[in-house]
């Protein structure tokens, strides 16, 4: 057992053919979240940075949340000085694009080859099944995303500069475009994005760049290579895509689609969100944001706490499911949740294996689904407990909805984490990091586990 954890002790040793790391690209990848945490904190502390002053809890919530992309706070963004907020929008585009995806990036723009304990961690980073071509897919997922934000900074310019100004237009564009690539969540106003929800160019710039950055770099990736071999009618011709690409597109489109009949059926009429906008087209337009922005991004143009008891349930399904793999956003994955649809439909159907657009899903995919999520469920429910027991006197769906968001990083809230009790904020900043981590720990763990020596008996047990 001691000679278990010494590895914890002394994580690299030197050799003569290099610095060797004894750690796992989980533990590698939950190390370097929780190390930029403690940073930003750090920074954040600093004289000058906030303007009343932050405690350490409160910095460390916040620089987690940013690491993390969640999007949760415990004191509103507009609190912060210019160089408190240019601290956390340097850890959000960290956090985003991950810390080892920009430090391995630097080495292959050097002409470098990628260590294999690197090659491993961004293996897991990326959910890519083969080491190969990881330093062009790195230099295409890095000149994306910057492009991006640029692109998208430069649209929120043309409405938030005449209205504040060049310089507080052009931060303010900066800032939510970053954040909103990134599914972080952050804004710089105490109200989300409520004061714009009338507006169709924030809400469709915003909701367009954080729908990209919740797909998947995979699936950019693939998409960029088909555009260029066939051009773009290729977007119409769905067979030339893999299948984890088709999967993703179509689930997103599907899940978007009934969560807007959702939101529009539950909340049309509900006088504390869309009942109290004054046309028809801003009820739409705000049901259709609120639709797509629980899975992956947390920005809100309604008052999440306001929201209907169903569409509360409805929203955390959303948050629990999350985006695509390898994308910025968390949760348990849009892939994850299909194959466990598909496994259910093919056992009620009697099949002896999932199938999806005529190939047949793995074994070793179905149980890494089961295990995902059941992981995720034991975790959020251990989580709530512990807050039910540091912060009884709230309400628990408001405390389940946060340990959900803190799960998914995803950020909307009922306005309840400033008022938890500092033991219940802790609880919230180790579900962050490890919604964050945690599946792609437990992806690595069922991708390297070793083959048994032994073989057991069969038994069969009554499940129902």
């Amino acid at each position: 057992m001691r000679q278990r954890y010494r590895r914890y002790l002394r994580p690299l040793t030197r050799s003569p053919r290099g610095p060797i790391i004894h750690l796992s690209p989980p533990e590698i990848l939950l190390s370097g979240f929780l190390g930029l945490g403690m940073l930003g904190a750090c920074l954040l502390k600093l004289p000058g940075m906030h303007q009343q002053g932050l405690s350490w809890l409160s910095a460390l919530f916040t620089a987690t949340s940013a690491v993390t992309v969640t999007g949760l706070s415990v004191t509103p963004l507009s609190d912060f000085t210019l160089a408190g907020q240019t601290v956390v929008l340097i850890l959000i585009q960290l956090g985003g694009l991950g810390f080892m995806t920009i430090a391995a990036l630097s080495l292959v723009m050097l002409g470098q080859r990628l260590p294999m304990h690197q090659t491993s961690l961004l293996r897991e980073a990326l959910n890519r099944s083969s080491s190969r071509e990881i330093g062009r897919l790195l230099k295409i997922i890095t000149a994306f995303a910057l492009t991006l934000e640029l692109a998208g900074a430069s649209l929120l310019a043309l409405d938030w500069v005449p209205e504040y100004g060049w310089q507080e237009g052009l931060w303010l564009s900066l800032f939510h475009s970053v954040s909103a690539f990134n599914n972080a969540g952050f804004t710089l106003w105490p109200d989300s994005l409520m004061r714009e929800a009338a507006n169709p160019l924030t809400s469709g710039v915003i909701g367009i760049l954080f729908m990209t950055g919740g797909i998947g770099f995979a699936v950019i990736g693939e998409l960029r290579e088909r555009r260029h071999q066939h051009g773009w009618r290729v977007l119409l011709q769905p067979s030339r895509f893999s299948v984890q690409t088709r999967l993703v597109i179509e689930a997103t489109v599907a899940l978007n689609l009934l969560s807007l009949v959702m939101i529009l059926a539950l909340e049309w009429r509900n006088p504390g969100t869309l009942g109290a906008m004054a046309s028809h087209g801003e009820r739409l337009l705000a049901a259709a944001f609120m639709a797509i922005t629980p899975r992956t991004a947390g920005f809100s143009v309604i008052d999440s706490a306001e929201m209907t008891q169903a569409s509360t349930l409805w929203t955390m399904a959303l948050m629990f499911i999350g985006g695509g793999s390898g994308s910025t956003a968390s949760g348990i994955k849009l892939t994850t949740f299909v194959v466990l649809l598909l496994t259910t439909r093919a056992f009620l159907r009697s099949e002896p294996s999932p199938i999806l657009h005529g190939r047949r899903i793995g074994d070793d995919t179905v149980f890494k689904s089961i295990a995902v999520a059941l992981a995720a469920m034991l975790l959020i429910f251990s989580m709530l407990f512990g807050l039910t027991i540091t912060d009884p006197d709230h309400a628990f769906l408001s405390l389940a909805f946060e340990t959900v968001s803190a799960f998914g990083t995803v950020g909307l809230s009922h306005g309840l984490t400033p008022e938890l009790s500092p033991g219940g904020q802790l609880l919230i900043i180790a579900t962050m990091l490890l919604g964050r981590t945690g599946p792609l720990a437990l992806g690595y763990l069922l991708a390297t586990r070793s083959r048994p020596g032994i073989s057991y008996a069969r038994t069969e047990l009554s499940i129902g």
